[in-house]
């Protein structure tokens, strides 16, 4: 069973009146924790037109969201350390998610750290990350500390782009923002790989 489209549509028209609300900071603190685990829509559909309505506070926007996001995430790496067959894989069959827990099963096995880190910086859904880390027992510290630089730089690299295009940035990130992304994943591991030689 999975999540009709009218609820994602109902969800999507709840998340852009709770970014026009006047305690719209506090909704996306709640927004972000809960996508990292059970909620179907991602935060950047509030930091988005919060950031186009007041973009001098793009910085706050965006440090809201990565500290929530990535607090939801813990919640979400317990959750399927815990409670994997009972409660997190019926919830990621019902968001529709399911397909990608093998691919991100064979991905944690072979890269480790790099695949929660460019999980949680690309599209790649990051309720299924913290899940699936959890179930997996990935490093919890690695885990944190991945999840942390990437959601970071997720949301931090949205409300630049809403801050420097205004109402424009939601078509250029609609385009450019998932290839963006993973330029930037590859671009760092091949810095990070560089190092590594360098130092050995």
């Amino acid at each position: 069973m999975t999540i009709d489209s009218n609820f994602i549509l109902k969800s999507y028209e709840g998340i852009k009146k709770l970014a026009r609300h006047r305690l719209a900071v506090y909704w996306l603190a709640l927004v972000s924790f809960l996508e990292s685990s059970i909620f179907p829509l991602p935060a950047d559909l509030m930091v988005i037109p919060m950031v186009q309505s007041n973009r001098s506070k793009w910085i706050q926007i965006a440090l809201v969201a990565s500290i929530f996001s990535v607090l939801g995430g813990i919640a979400g790496y317990f959750l399927g350390l815990w409670f994997f067959d009972v409660l997190a894989k019926p919830l990621l069959d019902a968001l529709g998610k399911s397909n990608y827990i093998e691919q991100f099963s064979s991905s944690i096995e072979t890269y480790g750290a790099a695949a929660v880190f460019g999980a949680g910086l690309t599209p790649f859904p990051y309720k299924v990350i913290t899940i699936m880390s959890g179930s997996l027992k990935v490093n919890f510290a690695v885990f944190v500390i991945a999840s942390t630089v990437s959601r970071f730089l997720r949301f931090f690299i949205v409300a630049y782009i809403v801050r420097l295009f205004g109402y424009q940035a939601e078509e250029f990130i609609k385009k450019y923002f998932a290839k963006l992304t993973i330029l930037l994943f590859i671009i760092i591991i091949v810095i990070w790989i560089i190092v590594r030689v360098c130092t050995q």
